[in-house]
């Protein structure tokens, strides 16, 4: 079994995603809208994505800032969004919503998951705003297709979620931990040594894959500096 570590880039459109790949990436994140942290894709950007590169694409599923759903009208239009883009040949996303009080929003996550039909799902930096992670996590373990929770360990960032991360990765395998752990948030070279050594093998970069800045697109001098770490 390969032990090479996986590598997600944020991917706004086609040059970054052309990049991301040129650079080494395993796969991409697609969104739009980093003023908002990431928001669903047009379609037409989807497709005009798959049809420049071969690696897998993740495609988030998110209508506004923040990590709640919305009323049922904006859930109504995520989840035509969502059936959009399977039409389009999507078949892995990113999503997660809390409620007010922190806790997930399983109606709506449900919900969103139903339309995805047992496609692969990523949940989202929201693990990193609820006011019980472990619990989070329990409540969602059984959801079909769910195998990653992208998380940073804090809202702040990795470099204040490290022990959180640490000490997840050593519960891998218990009940709610047995989806793959990929971390980004903040994410910098000098975390992998520590984060590699506790046997987590999943990373996530934007702007990291962007020296000049998120104005500027993906580029793929600095994807491949990041897989060349990983090797």
């Amino acid at each position: 079994m390969s032990n090479r570590a996986l590598l997600e880039v944020i991917a706004l459109d086609v040059e970054d995603a052309v990049a991301a790949q040129a650079g080494g990436a395993d796969r991409l994140e697609l969104v739009t809208d980093m003023a908002a942290d990431g928001l669903t894709p047009p379609r037409e950007t989807f497709a005009a994505i798959r049809a420049a590169v071969d690696i897998p694409l993740r495609v988030m599923l998110r209508k506004a800032d923040g990590f709640a759903a919305g009323d049922a009208g904006q859930l109504a239009v995520l989840l035509a969004e969502a059936r959009a883009l399977r039409a389009e040949g999507a078949d892995e996303f990113v999503l997660g919503f809390l409620n007010p009080d922190g806790s997930p929003d399983l109606e709506a996550v449900e919900a969103v998951v139903a339309e995805l039909d047992g496609c692969r799902w990523t949940f989202h930096r929201a693990i990193d705003r609820a006011a019980d992670r472990d619990g989070l996590r329990k409540a969602l373990a059984d959801l079909p297709g769910l195998d990653t929770f992208l998380t940073a360990g804090s809202a702040a960032g990795v470099d204040e979620g490290l022990p959180v991360l640490l000490a997840e990765a050593a519960r891998r395998g218990e009940p709610g931990y047995g989806a793959r752990m990929l971390v980004g948030g903040g994410l910098t070279l000098g975390h992998l040594a520590v984060l590699r050594g506790a046997g987590i093998d999943a990373f996530h970069i934007g702007g990291a894959a962007r020296p000049a800045g998120w104005g500027r697109p993906v580029s793929a001098g600095a994807v491949a500096d990041w897989r060349a770490a990983l090797a």
